[in-house]
């Protein structure tokens, strides 16, 4: 731009000069012409008489020949040509009867001719040359190149000044960020990136902070998941491990208590065993790994997990109902509706005293179906249901390890059913006891929806 500054506007004034000599110069060489049209011949007396009713015209040097190029008139005081021959080329170009001009700009100063034929009934009877050196125009020009040169220098001081400020203010941001990143990439993902303004590198940082937020919550989880999957492994192991030991250390035991300590190896390992088949499953439902969802109708899959907790209930003397109602078609598979149906009866059931009841309600509601599990217990405390679905989380531990549960239950219910697109929440009942209310999305036999 700046380049453009000091050429473009030198390079128009140039040629505005040039388009206004050609035409003053050649117009008053014309003039000239004009005024020695009349004369038969020339010679040195009546083309000075002829020249002399000429106005000034401010003109260098004003030469006129002869038809064979001999000078008759030369303006020039000091070193006048006159009785000699002229050979520039001009001269030379009007006595073969054209216009010539020509104009250029060299050594701070305009310079221009002009000739032109000086005709007698149409016969070249000698040629007019004129010669113009103009400083004042180049002055002109001059003062406006240095005009251009000083301002080209003040922009030129001023971008250098903000490309400085800005690119310092850029690298910082960017150091900043990488900075950030650094740590992150060390484990430090409390870490922030502290990038002031609104330009797309402080919304970057923006997106990166809630990038390390999320990264944050989720490396807790994990590392809450590890220590709690590690605790609940352990418990098992070292309950089999406290048995052998007492088998083994204990000398002439006597069978039954062999029985008995071998029976309580037997629960603890198929505790072990639910607590990995749990953490699998959960591990499939992170990572995505689901089989291909078809229409399946909730009421025979349900009818199948009542069976099987029947007998579950009545040995702790529950009383176990469900009632269904309309067509209730989800999107899913089997095994899913059963392994959530299987889940909550299963927990209501487990927590519930002796002489308790559970209710399974399955109904179609608008564009939903709707499961409910609802127990007489004593519920859940309100503190306690917004974690009521997270991993290993368990309301009462003691009581939960007693009853044989692995803390996993919910969280593959709540898994599972948010994959299929659909939801489950926790409540207490106003006559005392919890429900858990599951909601699908209805789909048609037909396999489209709604």
């Amino acid at each position: 731009m700046l380049l453009l500054l000091n050429t473009y506007p030198l390079l128009v004034s140039e040629d505005l000069v040039f388009r206004a000599k050609e035409t003053t110069l050649p117009n008053s060489v014309s003039v000239m012409v004009y005024s020695l049209s009349g004369l038969e011949r020339l010679d040195e007396e009546n083309v000075a008489a002829a020249m002399a009713v000429v106005e000034e015209t401010g003109l260098s040097r004003i030469l006129v020949t002869d038809s064979a190029g001999k000078v008759l008139y030369d303006t020039r005081e000091t070193g006048s040509a006159v009785g000699e021959y002229a050979v520039y080329t001009e001269i030379v170009q009007a006595l073969l009867g054209n216009d010539v001009f020509t104009c250029r700009y060299q050594n701070r100063a305009f310079r221009s001719r002009a000739s032109s034929p000086v005709l007698y009934q149409n016969q070249i009877i000698g040629a007019v040359y004129a010669y113009e050196y103009d400083t004042e125009q180049a002055a002109l020009l001059e003062g406006l190149q240095g005009n251009l040169m000083r301002l080209s220098i003040f922009i030129g001081v001023v971008v250098l000044g903000l490309s400085v400020l800005l690119s310092r203010a850029l690298t910082r941001k960017i150091g900043q960020l990488l900075t950030a990143i650094r740590q992150v990439r060390e484990g430090a993902y409390s870490h922030r990136a502290n990038i002031r303004g609104r330009d797309e590198i402080a919304q970057i940082g923006q997106e990166f902070n809630s990038l390390t937020d999320r990264l944050q919550t989720t490396e807790n989880a994990r590392r809450r998941f590890v220590s709690d999957a590690s605790h609940e492994l352990k418990t098992p192991l070292a309950a089999i491990r406290l048995l052998t030991d007492s088998i083994l250390q204990t000398d002439n035991i006597d069978p039954a208590t062999t029985r008995e300590f071998v029976a309580d190896i037997g629960q603890e390992a198929e505790r072990l065993s639910r607590i990995t088949e749990d953490l699998l499953r959960l591990t499939r439902l992170d990572s995505g790994v689901l089989e291909t969802p078809v229409v399946v109708d909730v009421l025979p899959v349900l009818e199948q997990a009542m069976r099987m907790m029947s007998l579950v209930a009545q040995e702790k003397n529950v009383d176990l109902t469900y009632e269904a109602a309309g067509s209730c078609t989800v999107l899913a598979t089997k095994d899913e509706i059963h392994q959530v149906i299987y889940n909550l009866v299963d927990n209501a059931v487990k927590y519930s005293a002796a002489g308790g009841s559970v209710q399974v309600s399955l109904r179609r509601k608008e564009e939903q179906v709707v499961l409910s599990v609802a127990d007489n217990g004593s519920g859940i405390p309100e503190a306690d249901i917004p974690k009521i679905f997270e991993r290993f989380y368990r309301v009462d531990k003691a009581r939960s390890r007693a009853a044989g549960g692995t803390g996993l239950g919910l969280s593959i219910v709540r898994d599972t059913v948010q994959k299929r697109g659909g939801s489950v929440e926790a409540a207490n009942r106003l006559a005392g006891g919890a429900v858990f209310t599951v909601r699908w999305p209805w789909r048609s036999q037909g396999g489209g929806g709604a």
